[in-house]
């Protein structure tokens, strides 16, 4: 599942009339950069869900036959449902199998193919060195790829590999994911493993600027999708 419900609000004036998966870097809107690395690892069936000019998503990727993968659109309606809320709304989608949740605001040359969940473990996160504008971090991870409260905290990097049990008892509606994530931490089930290479949270024009000069200049490389350069 690709979250692209967002309004995109710290993006404005750039998501005044567009969703912030559809803000170009390096040549590619946000979000075919994530359709390409989930049809490069086999994956054939993908949920986005809309809200915010959802519309743009749907006109320039349709049923996505021409990305080699398959789309199928969960609608929100004018207000998103937030992370976990939109993901709850999507659960006749998605199946009984966990499966695989990418932000559609993050851009990152993680190979999707190395994500492994450990048995027993309810939310598998991807996480990443601290950035400038998140310092405290989220999760810390002991070397068995268990997550811990407290020191030596990572930064979730909005990639990660879920499973439906995670959201038992949530009812439809408005509801953020911490929460969830918190409750699994509390229940020894949330678990996660490191990323060293490239990731960027594209959450201000000032980031996203930043991400574009840097593909075009090669200084990060996409494992599917190439940058043009200069």
């Amino acid at each position: 599942m690709i979250l692209a419900a967002g309004r995109g609000e710290r993006m404005r004036p750039l998501t005044g009339q567009l969703p912030k998966p559809m803000l170009e870097v390096g040549g590619h809107p946000l979000i075919e950069y994530h359709l390409a690395a989930l049809a490069a690892i086999g994956v054939r069936e993908v949920i986005v869900n809309l809200s915010w000019h959802g519309g743009r998503i749907r006109e320039a990727f349709g049923d996505g036959a021409a990305h080699g993968i398959a789309i199928r659109y969960s609608v929100e309606g004018p207000e998103p449902l937030g992370t976990a809320g939109g993901i709850v709304a999507a659960l006749p989608l998605l199946g009984d199998a966990p499966f695989l949740v990418l932000n559609g605001d993050v851009w990152t040359d993680f190979d999707l193919g190395a994500l492994r969940a450990p048995a027993g473990s309810l939310a598998h996160l991807v996480l990443v060195d601290n950035p400038d504008h998140h310092p405290q971090g989220d999760y810390g991870l002991e070397s068995s790829g268990r997550a811990t409260a407290g020191p030596g905290a990572l930064t979730f990097s909005g990639v990660s590999l879920l499973d439906p049990a995670l959201f038992d008892g949530c009812t439809p509606g408005f509801r953020a994911l911490k929460p969830l994530l918190d409750a699994a931490l509390a229940a020894g089930r949330l678990t996660g493993q490191r990323h060293a290479g490239a990731w960027r949270d594209v959450g201000t024009p000032a980031r996203l600027a930043e991400l574009d000069a840097e593909l075009r200049l090669s200084r990060f490389r996409h494992p599917v999708l190439s940058s043009p350069v200069g």
